[in-house]
């Protein structure tokens, strides 16, 4: 490893940890060997591996928030699946138990219907009252 690759390293992860005396003595140290012209190098270096390292962050945050929003997305559509299947069943347990109350009715109606037809007599017309003496009379004269 490069000595400048070394330092920027070292600039790098002081600047992380927000120690000053040790990215103090690397900028000494880069100004001594390679001088103050050069100073900039090391401060570019480090700012673009910070935004380079904040980048994959980001990305690897992305990938956790896609991968979390996938998950959530199955989820959904099983408990969409479960909820549609039991709005299915829901719908042909009704109409079973519909068409049972309405077969239930009509049997009922049947029902009454010839109980109905049994209970009812057929009412006969009364005889007139002279025509009734005349055959109790007729009737008492042959016994």
């Amino acid at each position: 490893m490069l000595l400048k690759n070394h330092l920027i390293e070292v600039f790098k992860k002081a600047s992380l940890e927000n120690n000053f005396l040790l990215k103090e003595n690397v900028v000494s140290k880069w100004v001594h060997r390679f001088g103050i012209d050069s100073l900039n190098d090391l401060l570019i270096h480090s700012s673009l591996q910070k935004e380079n390292q904040c980048e994959e962050e980001n990305q690897e945050h992305i990938s956790l928030i896609d991968e979390v929003h996938e998950e959530n997305q199955e989820q959904i559509k099983l408990e969409f699946s479960k909820t549609f299947e039991n709005i299915e069943e829901t719908k042909i347990e009704s109409n079973s138990l519909e068409t049972a109350r309405s077969n239930e009715i009509s049997s009922k109606n049947q029902n009454s219907n010839i109980i109905n037809q049994f209970t009812e007599t057929p009412k006969l017309p009364l005889p007139y009252i002279k025509n009734l003496r005349k055959w109790i009379n007729n009737d008492k004269k042959a016994s």
